[in-house]
């Protein structure tokens, strides 16, 4: 009997997969919170296939506790920063993560609300409606900027960035240049120019992170970076929280050097300030809009994520290698 623990009660399209095949023994953490460290050390003891989430702290402390039947770890994130990975290697554990279109759809869409929001101050101009201070239209109230024309800088020309490459330039006439590890051909013939990290600061009016957090990349944009950056400048963060230094960004908030920002994560999540006892405050910035690391929560992507989890599972126990298989 293969026995399969689930870290938390996850979207039910993968679920009903795997119960679907004989030989496995399933069980989900049901309680709508993330698992505590102590009780997903109990929980994972003697099973072979672990999928937990972006929220569980996956290392050799819990791959040791559920000791050498433990061969695969999926994970129901895209990305993997929660997972040690050298660890994994180490005793021979296969890793998978969960991407798939319909997740790059769902984060491109909403990274590109986020550049919406931005440019017609959306939240800023809600917020102040909402506490009734309109009292008629001027002509200079709450002045934004338009899309057309501007310069999208993607870092990062995967999967999402190509698609918010291909909407934007397509449907608003967004000049899109990008930069990478290695070029990207099919973003190139879509219209996109590659550049330098540096040149693509100083050239674009929005910067759009779409990178995984690794050694190379954690604080990837930080104040050197940022006062690259025009002062009329947004960026735009829906990859990983320590991609940014957050504290770097929100001085370079306050002292004007910067336009605005859209953050869907943050650097110590889920903490949106890393140091309570300062005095650098995101949530107080108007400039700022911030979402609960909510731009794949839709329920075509959840639920694609769940699939994709289990079908990396279900190729795994067949001998076979996993389509969303990890390098390590």
């Amino acid at each position: 009997m293969t026995k399969i623990f689930v870290t938390r009660n996850i979207p039910d399209s993968g679920i009903k997969l795997l119960k679907a095949r004989r030989g496995l023994q399933l069980s989900i953490y049901t309680q709508d919170q993330a698992i505590p460290r102590p009780e997903l050390l109990k929980q994972v003891r003697g099973c072979d296939v672990l999928l937990p989430l972006l929220t569980d702290k996956i290392d050799a402390q819990v791959m040791d506790a559920a000791g050498p039947k433990l061969k695969m770890i999926a994970n129901y994130a895209v990305g993997f920063d929660n997972i040690d990975l050298e660890a994994a290697k180490e005793r021979g554990i296969m890793v998978t993560n969960a991407a798939g279109p319909e997740i790059s759809e769902s984060v491109a869409e909403h990274t590109i609300a986020l550049i919406f929001a931005l440019a017609h101050r959306i939240v800023e101009t809600d917020a102040w409606t909402r506490k009734g201070k309109y009292r008629g239209w001027g002509p200079k109230m709450f002045l934004g900027c338009d899309l057309k024309g501007k310069t999208l800088g993607i870092i990062g020309g995967g999967a999402i960035g190509t698609t918010i490459a291909r909407r934007l330039k397509d449907g608003f006439d967004v000049k899109i240049v990008y930069t990478d590890i290695k070029r990207n051909p099919v973003l190139e013939a879509q219209g996109a120019k590659f550049l330098k990290q540096n040149q693509l600061l100083r050239q674009a009016d929005f910067v759009s992170l779409h990178v995984p957090l690794l050694p190379s990349t954690h604080h990837l944009i930080s104040t050197k970076e940022l006062k690259l950056m025009k002062k009329s400048a947004f960026l735009i963060n829906t990859a990983r929280g320590a991609v940014v230094d957050e504290l770097a960004l929100v001085k370079a908030l306050i002292k004007g050097d910067l336009a605005g920002a859209g953050l869907d994560v943050y650097e110590c999540e889920p903490l949106i300030d890393c140091n309570p006892n300062d005095t650098y405050e995101l949530r107080k910035l108007p400039n700022v809009v911030l979402t609960p690391h909510t731009a794949s929560a839709t329920i075509e992507a959840r639920q694609a994520m769940s699939i994709t989890a289990a079908k990396n599972i279900l190729a795994f126990l067949d001998g076979k290698t996993p389509p969303n298989a990890v390098k390590i």
